[in-house]
């Protein structure tokens, strides 16, 4: 299946070093070889760049190892086909807008049978069980809740059930964000650790890399990775539980 990468802050960070070791893992170090993804929330606006090729022969993931952009909320995606053919428009993750924002969503996992009632508002673009499950889950938002934007904390309750009814059609590791908040479900593995002062080193489990946050960042910034498997080997990652679902914000998970 796919493996997952996101970052939520509380000040724009860049994502260089989390994304230098995950994408050893579209090719190198693992096997999803059949394509990637990365969005990054500017503002009001979104950087989204995909391609079709493996993340380690990639020029496009050559240049986003290389360029520091800045961001609150950043989600990635390597992708190992299960449904969908090898092409651009499989690639996650996938962006709509929804409430005068742009969402960004990328899913891990394997839904069998799931073809849900879309009713022409958001329609896939490619042929994904990914790209329906998003295009579903906005429909029913705006459904809920008109064309006024909730609360995050109504946003997240929302959320629970919708994404338990996705689930239960098979394995549904998500991330989703409007630039305001990501939200990170489990069905199977999902991790994050919360990095904050003081900053300590971190080693990268698939590249011979070391950083010292201490020596980029300062004392009041805060910075959540969330990902399939660890990216680190000298850190300590807190598993998610199957079935839940957590919401960051400002690089930390809420109560």
């Amino acid at each position: 299946m796919c493996q997952l990468l996101g970052m939520n802050c509380n000040v724009p960070t860049d994502i260089v070093f989390s994304f230098t070791g995950f994408s050893q893992r579209g090719g190198r170090t693992d096997t999803h070889h059949d394509g990637w993804g990365i969005a990054f929330f500017e503002g009001a606006g979104v950087r989204h760049f995909v391609d079709h090729e493996s993340a380690v022969a990639s020029p496009i993931a050559e240049l986003i190892k290389r360029y520091p952009i800045k961001s609150c909320n950043v989600i990635a995606h390597i992708r190992k086909a299960t449904q969908g053919v090898v092409a651009l428009e499989n690639c996650h993750p996938f962006v709509r807008e929804l409430w005068g924002r742009y969402w960004v969503f990328a899913h891990n996992g394997d839904l069998k049978d799931y073809h849900p009632t879309l009713d022409g508002a958001f329609r896939p673009v490619g042929s994904t069980d990914s790209e329906r499950a998003f295009c579903w889950l906005l429909q029913e938002l705006r459904r809920r809740f008109g064309d006024t934007r909730p609360p995050l904390d109504a946003l997240r309750a929302a959320l629970v059930p919708l994404v338990a009814s996705i689930a239960a059609h098979g394995t549904f590791n998500l991330m989703l964000s409007d630039g305001t908040a990501l939200f990170a479900h489990c069905s199977t593995s999902l991790h994050y650790i919360v990095r904050q002062y003081p900053f300590p080193s971190a080693c990268l489990a698939d590249e011979d890399l070391t950083v010292d946050f201490s020596q980029v960042t300062t004392p009041r910034d805060r910075v959540a990775v969330i990902v399939t498997a660890p990216l680190t080997t000298n850190e300590t990652w807190t598993p998610f539980a199957p079935g839940e679902l957590l919401m960051f914000v400002d690089g930390a998970p809420q109560p």
